[in-house]
C-alpha cells in the first residue's frame, strides 16, 4: 500500500476486503477509524510539516558537513576524474568537438575583436618597448656577427696554412713540421683591412661634419689643392696609429682582431701595455715602410713574426672565444687534417607522434 502525503494509508488502503454480504468485522472497523483519527490529529496539530522541515533540514546539514565535503574532494582528486577526463579528451567526438570548434567562424570573431582591441595594442606597444625584449634582440643581432666572424675565422685560418705551404715550396723550404697557434697573413690582412676601413669611416663622416659646418659658416671647400690632400693623408695614419695603439695597448685587440677571434700577447700577458704597444706601431709602420717587405716573416718563419712582432716582443695567437678565459686554439700543422672532435655522442632525433599538416 502506497502512503499519502502525510506518510500514513489512505482510507482505501486500509479498508479490509469482505466479502459480499458479509458484515465488517470488529478488528477491521477498530484500525479504520484509528488510522482515521491519527490522520486527523497530525494534520491538526502540524506534525506534518515539522516532519518535511526536520527531514528537509536533515539532508541540508548532511550536504554541508565535512564528511561530505572530504568525500567530494576525494573523488575530484582521485583517478576515477582524471581517468574519466582522459578519455573524454582521447575520445574521436570530443576531439571532432574541439576541431569544429576551432573552425568554426566564432573563434575567428573573437580573434578578431581581441587584436583590434586596444588594450592588445597597448601590450603590443609596452612588450617591444620592455628593455628585456630590447636586450634579447641586440644579443641575437650581436650572436649572428660573433657566428658569422667565427665561420670567416675557420676559413682564413686554412687559407693561412695553405699560403704559408705554397710560399715555403716556392722558396725552396722544408714543409711546415712543427705545430703551431700562431696567426697567419691572411689573417693578420684582413683585420688590418677591417680596422682600415673603420677609421676611415670615422674621417670620412668627420670630414662630413666639418665641411657642413664650413658650409653653414660661408666657407668654400670645394677647391682642394694638394696641400690640403697631405694634410688630410698625414691626420688618417695619425687617426690609424692613436687607434692602433689604444687597442693594442688596452686589450691586445682591435675590434678587428676581435671579430676573426685573434689576439697580441707578450709572454702570456693580453695587454702588452703602452710601452711595447708604441715600439709594435713603430715597427709596424717600418715594416710597411719597404713595400711591405717588414711583414713577409709572417709568412716565411716557424713562429710567424714580423718585424714589428719581433720588435715589440709580442705574439699574435688564434683563441677560442667560446672558451673559458678564451684561451689559444689547439696548435696544429694543418687544420685541414685535423679529425673531427670525438667524445660527444650525438643526440637522437626526437619523433613525432603525429606528422605536422600546415594546411
Amino acid at each position: 500500500m502506497d502512503p499519502d502525503a502525510n506518510g500514513f494509508p489512505s482510507e482505501a488502503e486500509l479498508e479490509i476486503e469482505i466479502e459480499p454480504g458479509a458484515s465488517p468485522s470488529l478488528a477491521g472497523r477498530l484500525m479504520g477509524a484509528g488510522a482515521g483519527g491519527a490522520r486527523k490529529v497530525v494534520g491538526a496539530a502540524g506534525l506534518d510539516q515539522a516532519m518535511e522541515t526536520a527531514i528537509e533540514e536533515a539532508i541540508v546539514k548532511a550536504v554541508e558537513s565535512e564528511a561530505v565535503e572530504r568525500s567530494v574532494a576525494r573523488i575530484i582528486n582521485g583517478p576515477l576524474i582524471e581517468k574519466a577526463v582522459r578519455e573524454a579528451m582521447q575520445s574521436e567526438a570530443v576531439e571532432q568537438a574541439l576541431l569544429e570548434i576551432v573552425d568554426s567562424e566564432l573563434i575567428d570573431r573573437l580573434w578578431g575583436r581581441i587584436l583590434d582591441s586596444n588594450e592588445t595594442q597597448r601590450l603590443i606597444e609596452r612588450i617591444a618597448e620592455a628593455p628585456e625584449v630590447r636586450a634579447a634582440i641586440a644579443s641575437q643581432g650581436l650572436g649572428l656577427v660573433d657566428d658569422l666572424g667565427r665561420g670567416i675565422a675557420r676559413v682564413t685560418r686554412k687559407l693561412d696554412f695553405l699560403l704559408e705551404r705554397i710560399a715555403r715550396r716556392v722558396l725552396f723550404r722544408k714543409k711546415r713540421l712543427t705545430p703551431t697557434d700562431r696567426v697567419g697573413i691572411i689573417t693578420r690582412a684582413l683585420g688590418i683591412g677591417m680596422d682600415a676601413i673603420i677609421v676611415s669611416v670615422v674621417m670620412f663622416t668627420t670630414t662630413a661634419l666639418l665641411g657642413v659646418l664650413a658650409s653653414a659658416f660661408g666657407v668654400d671647400l670645394g677647391d682642394l689643392n694638394s696641400a690640403a690632400y697631405a694634410v688630410g693623408g698625414v691626420v688618417w695614419l695619425s687617426m690609424a696609429s692613436l687607434y692602433l695603439f689604444i687597442f693594442w695597448s688596452l686589450s691586445g685587440q682591435t675590434p678587428g682582431m676581435r671579430f676573426l677571434d685573434i689576439r697580441i700577447e707578450h709572454e702570456g700577458e693580453r695587454e702588452i701595455g703602452p710601452r711595447r704597444a708604441f715600439r709594435r706601431l713603430v715597427g709596424f709602420w717600418l715594416a710597411v715602410i719597404p713595400f711591405c717587405l717588414g711583414f713577409l716573416g709572417v709568412l716565411t718563419r716557424i713562429d710567424r713574426r714580423g718585424f714589428h712582432d719581433r720588435l715589440g716582443r709580442t705574439q699574435v695567437y688564434y683563441i677560442n672565444p667560446a672558451g673559458p678565459n678564451q684561451p689559444h686554439l689547439q696548435a696544429v700543422i694543418d687544420p685541414m687534417e685535423e679529425p673531427e672532435p670525438v667524445g660527444v655522442p650525438a643526440e637522437p632525433a626526437i619523433p613525432a607522434e603525429k606528422p605536422v599538416s600546415f594546411s
